[in-house]
C-alpha cells in the first residue's frame, strides 16, 4: 500500500491520483471530514473532475449528523483492501488524518461500542455545557490519558470519555498500543515544501474556498444543525461570525491561522515518523513510482 500523507495544502491529492491511474487502481481517502456529505468546499474534497481520474473511496459518504471513527475506519478499509489488491498489486491511500492513517498501518486496540445512550449524554453535556465539562469529567475518570490528550480536539477528548462511560473502566487501561500484522507492505510519502510555501499555498487555498462558496456552505451546514462533523477548521469560525463574534475579515484570517497551525500539527506528527519518505514536488511521482517498483 502506498499511502500519500502530510500537511494539508501540500499536494496529496495530486501524486495519489497519479499513482492511482498509474498503477490502475482508486484513491482510499483518509480524511475524516472530507468522509461528509455536503461540506466538499470547506474539507478541500476532491473535485468531479479529480474522482474522475481515479475513483475515491470513503469521500462525501456520510450525512453530517453520522458517527464515524477511527476503529470504523480501520474496518471498513480492511474489507475494501481484497477487492482493491485484486484490481492491482498497490493500493493507494491519501490524507493527512493521521489517527486514520495509523489505524489502518497499525491497528486499533478493542473498544467497546458506544451505545447510543452514552453518545447522547456526552453530546448533550457538550452542547449545554461545553467542552470544559467533557474535560472535566475525562480529567475525572481517566486522569493519565486526561494528561496527555490533545484538551483542544473535541473529538478526540469526546471519544475517550464515551470509551470511558462505556467500558466502566479508563480508556488508557484499554490502550495497549500493540501493532497488528498486515498482510500487505506499507510504503508511506510526504510531500516536503518549505514552510513559507506551504502556508502560502493554505492562504491561497483559503482564499479560492472564499470565492467558491464557503461562507454559504458553512451557513446551509450550520443550519442544519450543531452536528461534531462541523467542529472543524472553517466551519468554527464562520460560526463565531454568524454569532457576531467577529466580521467576516477576521473569521478568514482566523481560518487561515487555525489551518497553519493544524499544518504544523501535522508536520510535528510525520517528525516523528522514521518510516516517512520525504518527496520533492517537482519530482515525486517519478520518485515514488522508483520507490514503489523497487518494493514489489
Amino acid at each position: 500500500m502506498a499511502i500519500v500523507t502530510g500537511a494539508t495544502a501540500s499536494g496529496k491529492t495530486s501524486l495519489a491520483i497519479s499513482l492511482a491511474k498509474h498503477y490502475g487502481t482508486d484513491v482510499i481517502s483518509a480524511d475524516s471530514r472530507q468522509i461528509y456529505k455536503d461540506i466538499p468546499i470547506g474539507t478541500a474534497a476532491p473535485t468531479e473532475e479529480e474522482r474522475g481520474s481515479a475513483y475515491h473511496h470513503f469521500v462525501g459518504m456520510l450525512p453530517l449528523d453520522a458517527y464515524y471513527s477511527a476503529a470504523k475506519y480501520e474496518e471498513d478499509v480492511m474489507s475494501l483492501l481484497p477487492d482493491l489488491f485484486n484490481k492491482s498489486s498497490v493500493a493507494v491511500m491519501c490524507g493527512g488524518s493521521m489517527m486514520y492513517v495509523d489505524a489502518v498501518v497499525n491497528g486499533i486496540d478493542e473498544m467497546p461500542t458506544i451505545s447510543e445512550s452514552t453518545r447522547d449524554y456526552v453530546l448533550k453535556m457538550l452542547e449545554n455545557t461545553g467542552l470544559e465539562a467533557v474535560q472535566a469529567q475525562l480529567k475525572i475518570l481517566d486522569p493519565d490519558y486526561f494528561e496527555i490528550v490533545d484538551k483542544s480536539n473535541t473529538r478526540r477528548v469526546v471519544h475517550a470519555l464515551e470509551i470511558c462511560l462505556e467500558a466502566g473502566m479508563p480508556y488508557s487501561h484499554l490502550r495497549t498500543g500493540k501493532r497488528r500484522e498486515r498482510p500487505f507492505k506499507v510504503i508511506k510519502f510526504a510531500i516536503e515544501r518549505p514552510r513559507q510555501e506551504l502556508f502560502g499555498r493554505i492562504n491561497r487555498r483559503v482564499d479560492e474556498m472564499m470565492k467558491s462558496g464557503l461562507l454559504e456552505e458553512a451557513t446551509r451546514a450550520l443550519d442544519s444543525g450543531n452536528f461534531n462533523s462541523l467542529n472543524t477548521v472553517g466551519y468554527k469560525e464562520i460560526a463565531s461570525y454568524r454569532r457576531g463574534e467577529m466580521d467576516l475579515s477576521t473569521a478568514i484570517a482566523r481560518i487561515a491561522k487555525n489551518t497553519r497551525v493544524y499544518a504544523k500539527k501535522q508536520l510535528t506528527w510525520l517528525a516523528k515518523d522514521p518510516s516517512v519518505i520525504w518527496l520533492k514536488p517537482e519530482t515525486s511521482l517519478e520518485t515514488a513510482i522508483k520507490i514503489i517498483d523497487s518494493m514489489q
